[in-house]
């Protein structure tokens, strides 16, 4: 059984390291940024080291006191915040800031948890090389939380998820043992890998305290599309057609639907809309070609021919590196409009591309018969993963709709299910999922997670209530 962090619990913690290394937690720590959830916190610890971070799960482990790992806080799915149950220790990584180590070379970069990821995205600038792993929060977003939660972004097309991008980890394990495998190697079998077992683990089986970052050649030049399509199903059709003329040189391929602008305007009129008259769905695109190939003339061709096959019905090739920039804006800016504009439902799920359209059809039927909505799906088609979210009409508020958000969510998660894919694409599970990943994983699965969990947290101390539902005893 787990012990609230009470006033003499957090003192003896407190004796073990330097007094700055614990703080009041203040309402940032203890909200996530769509409002869902309020956290509680006993202490905040703010170590600077992994020897100070295994002191203190050591610490927590021996007085069986829950721990909740904190990145950068901009988690959807509430992992970094523990509404209820016994008070815990939340422990922030934010001090952990060190670059320790790039190899250019060898195409490596090695940081602390606590690197913010546009730190990290720099850091690989500055030796020439590309650190891909680009999404909208990256500007506050710590490396830590993002491997912890297997982010995605809009560069999962080209290179992969968070996962893919990392080669070792180092990570204090719940008994406060510091696992030290921060390997740059391509290849080594020595047994389970315990980097892809920590990392989307959403820090329930150990705190990631480093990782070694795989890092790529930066493309010589980059070109940006934005394109008219009839369909999601055009849309599919162009990105193969696109893929045909440049092969892997498709670093992002976005859709967007018309209601993402309508948010737009409605919240954020300084962004400009470049469309005349806006097509119900865009694609946005970006190429990212070696030396001696032209991207801008590539997606002009590309125009051109999709064009004629009757893949694309308008569209803006960027002709400076600004007018790139503020097709990317429109795009980043769409979550800010979502949340100002108050969703009823947010789901961010995967399914297999060649039922990507079916969905987004079947699911605007299913969620009409329930009420009057709004629905803006947008996301990384490219490798199948929408952001599907239900807003209120105008005049209503999302809380006008609190008695219907659980039967939107089923009717939603239901058809992904249906359709063969995942309920959780890239933000994780959390909090927010736990019922769901009860409700639609294989139960073999499931077997093998408690298992998991069982074996490296006995004690059932870390980030408990998050992936897995917490322990009563």
């Amino acid at each position: 059984m787990l012990n609230s962090l009470t006033a003499d619990l957090a003192e003896n913690i407190r004796n073990i390291l330097p007094e700055d290394r614990f703080s009041s937690a203040d309402a940032s720590y203890l909200q996530e940024p769509r409002g869902r959830y309020t956290g509680q916190a006993g202490l905040l610890a703010l170590p600077r080291t992994t020897g100070e971070v295994a002191k203190l799960v050591s610490m927590a482990s021996d007085m069986r006191v829950p721990v909740v790992p904190y990145g950068g806080g901009t988690g959807l799915v509430g992992g970094q915040v523990a509404e209820d149950g016994p008070v815990p220790l939340i422990l922030s990584l934010e001090k952990m800031t060190a670059i320790r180590a790039t190899y250019p070379e060898e195409n490596v970069l090695v940081a602390e948890a606590g690197v913010i990821l546009a730190d990290v995205q720099a850091a690989a600038e500055r030796v020439g090389r590309l650190f891909p792993l680009s999404l909208a929060a990256e500007g506050s977003a710590r490396i830590g939380g993002n491997l912890s939660t297997n982010a995605g972004g809009t560069g999962v097309l080209r290179y992969g998820n968070a996962r893919d991008l990392c080669l070792g980890v180092e990570a204090v394990l719940p008994c406060g043992e510091i696992y030290h495998g921060l390997s740059r190697l391509r290849k080594d079998n020595t047994g389970y890998d315990l980097r892809h077992l920590l990392i989307g683990a959403e820090g329930t089986l150990g705190v990631i305290t480093a990782a070694a970052l795989k890092l790529s050649p930066r493309p010589a030049a980059a070109g940006t599309a934005l394109l008219q399509v009839a369909s999601p199903a055009a849309a599919l059709s162009l990105l193969s057609f696109v893929r045909d003329h440049v092969g892997e040189g498709v670093s992002a391929f976005e859709l967007i639907h018309a209601q993402g602008f309508a948010f737009l305007e409605e919240t954020l009129p300084q962004i400009r809309n470049p469309w005349a008259a806006t097509p119900e769905w865009s694609v946005l695109i970006e190429l990212g070609l070696s030396r001696g190939q032209d991207p801008t003339a590539a997606l002009e061709e590309i125009f051109v021919a999709a064009s004629e096959a009757g893949f694309v019905q308008d569209g803006m090739v960027a002709q400076s590196a600004q007018q790139a920039t503020d097709f990317w804006t429109i795009r980043e800016s769409i979550p800010e409009a979502n949340r100002r504009i108050g969703s009823i439902s947010s789901h961010d799920i995967s399914v297999p591309l060649g039922a990507l359209a079916e969905f987004i059809a079947e699911a605007g039927r299913r969620i009409a018969r329930l009420g009057s909505f709004r629905i803006n799906c947008f996301g990384h088609v490219g490798d199948g993963n929408l952001h599907y979210n239900v807003f209120p009409v105008p005049g209503k508020s999302r809380s006008d709709h609190d008695v219907e958000r659980p039967e939107i969510k089923q009717v939603v998660h239901a058809l992904v299910h249906e359709m063969g894919g995942s309920v959780s694409a890239e933000h994780g599970v959390g909090r927010l999922k736990v019922e769901d990943l009860e409700r639609y994983s294989d139960p073999a699965k499931l077997t093998a997670m408690r298992a998991i969990k069982n074996a490296l947290d006995p004690h059932g101390i870390m980030n408990p209530g998050a992936v897995l539902r917490a322990r009563n005893g």
